[in-house]
């Protein structure tokens, strides 16, 4: 972008953060333009802050003027994270052209290295203030507003294991220090599984400790997700969701249909505990298309897209969270992890991050290419063919010479 046209952008997203609110009390703005804009914004559980119910993931931000746009379309909230690689640099690089107190920032307690780099079980209450000063020095602000405990239920299978990251009172501690010093106004708790997300933000909100939780929600599963939402709602903690369109695999309909997306989008927000949805923006064509959905309620039409998905998909998506057949390997795979990495690579695009991530693996799905009993088959609730996608997926996230 030339400096001129930069500049032009700059001064017209400060104008539109003028009119669009942050605060519960502030009205709802219909910003002017021929373009997909955000329609509607919704308080975030008690905080007093509303967000635009189509919101910026940054997990592969391409530059600061993406930032830029995305504020003059009224997208308000944006979620980033140190190991989200040059993210929270082009937040800060965008900062000076942005109204600070006009935007939501959320962020995680994270090491700035190659994801999965959340802080460990046993870290210090000053290793989590040093996550955050970190945070704050890239994205040249003096405060985040939302700082999560990220990935809960992703690093072990352990739940006792995880439920003490998610309670780790070296946490709690570093949060009540942060929050004091004005560095971080709220906490949130995210999960994606592949183990025990569910009861684990059941945990998190019923323990009174977090603002808001940030769970994978689709229509393709999470039957237990509505005992947590009206658990959220009674209990004032926010809810944001995140994987909303169930593996990303519309583009096997139709590249050029912006239907599918919509329809996923508004079958999560139509739930009335939902504050909002975070979904990863790559590109001008991507915000396009997501905002259309903003505002829109959910119809018959919407349903007949999902169940067409649905239909061509079943027997392809591993559900986000679920993680019931992995007891059922006898090599210990980490089946579920797996077949996420293999979804970053095949439908996310993500291809260098993913065979990295696969990389790490302790228990990699090499042992599947000569398993004779295939037993996972048999425990996928879903009657997903387990092995076969797994020797796909293996194939695909492992180099060869």
């Amino acid at each position: 972008m030339k400096r001129r046209d930069f500049l032009k952008a700059s001064v017209a997203a400060t104008a539109a953060l003028a009119a669009h609110p942050i605060h519960a009390d502030a009205e709802t703005p219909m910003a002017k333009s021929d373009k997909a804009v955000v329609k509607k914004y919704t308080e975030i559980g008690k905080t007093g802050l509303k967000m635009s119910d189509i919101s910026f993931g940054t997990g592969r931000l391409s530059s600061p003027s993406m930032i830029l746009r995305a504020v003059n379309r009224g997208i308000n909230y944006f979620d980033t994270a140190p190991d989200y690689g040059p993210a929270e640099k082009y937040m800060g690089e965008a900062m000076n052209k942005i109204q600070r107190d006009r935007i939501i920032i959320a962020s995680k307690f994270c090491s700035p290295y190659a994801y999965p780099s959340h802080l460990p079980p046993g870290s210090k209450k000053e290793d989590y203030i040093a996550s955050v000063d970190g945070s704050l020095k890239r994205l040249k602000t003096d405060y985040m507003d939302f700082c999560f405990v990220h990935a809960i239920g992703e690093q072990s299978d352990n739940r006792e294991q995880e439920e003490k990251r998610l309670l780790d009172e070296d946490m709690l501690t570093a949060f009540d220090a942060l929050k004091k010093s004005g560095k971080v106004r709220f906490l949130g708790v995210s999960s994606h599984g592949p183990n025990n997300m569910e009861s684990l933000m059941m945990t998190a909100v019923q323990s009174g400790h977090f603002d808001m939780i940030m769970p994978a929600f689709n229509f393709m599963k999470f039957p237990k997700m509505t005992d947590i939402l009206k658990e959220a709602k009674e209990n004032k903690v926010g809810v944001v969701a995140m994987k909303t369109l169930a593996g990303a695999k519309d583009s096997g309909l139709d590249n050029n249909d912006p239907k599918f997306a919509h329809s996923a989008f508004k079958w999560v927000l139509k739930h009335p505990e939902v504050n909002g949805l975070v979904i990863t923006i790559k590109s001008i064509s991507d915000l396009n298309l997501y905002l259309g959905a903003s505002g829109d309620t959910f119809s018959e039409a919407d349903q007949e897209n999902l169940n067409r998905y649905a239909k061509k998909f079943n027997q392809e998506y591993c559900r986000t969270g679920c993680g019931d057949c992995e007891p059922s390997c006898p090599e210990g795979v980490s089946i579920a992890t797996t077949l996420r990495y293999q979804m970053y690579f095949k439908d996310y695009g993500d291809e260098k991050a993913a065979m990295k991530q696969y990389a790490k693996l302790e228990s990699k799905a090499d042992s599947c290419l000569s398993c004779e009993t295939e037993e996972c088959n048999g425990a996928c609730p879903y009657g997903l063919p387990v092995s076969s996608i797994l020797r796909g997926a293996h194939d695909d996230l492992t180099f060869m010479a």
